[in-house]
């Protein structure tokens, strides 16, 4: 089993305060990938402890979390004191990751984002 990093930076955002995206606001996620550059469940099962995430924004610290499944929806779980709020990604099962890819991700506030796949790395 190998692990690539894929990073996802804020893509443009019609009618949000990010119209333009935002290099500097995204995901760093770390987890197995299948041949064909979609998420591996069977791999991400073993190694559940390896699969994390962290979320980075020039306005705020980085926030740590874990790549989480509950039934067939995925999720970033963020396990802290000061009830930091899961976020859901639509449909990330079935998303291929490559560069130039789409992920949408609902923060915190329930607002679905668009993120735009820049790098895939294995680690």
């Amino acid at each position: 089993m190998s692990l690539s990093r894929i990073v996802m930076r804020l893509a443009r955002n019609p009618r949000t305060e990010f119209a333009e995206g935002d290099d500097h606001r995204g995901y760093t996620l770390t987890a197995p990938l299948t041949p064909d550059r979609r998420l591996d469940v069977e791999a991400w099962r073993k190694h559940r402890d390896r699969c994390v995430v962290r979320r980075f924004a020039p306005d705020e610290d980085p926030v740590e979390g874990r790549l989480a499944r509950r039934g067939e929806s995925w999720f970033f779980d963020y396990q802290d004191e000061e009830g930091e709020a899961d976020e859901a990604v639509y449909r990330l099962g079935d998303h291929t990751f490559a560069a130039g890819d789409y992920v949408t991700i609902t923060d915190g506030d329930g607002r679905p984002l668009t993120y735009k796949v820049t790098e895939v790395i294995p680690v």
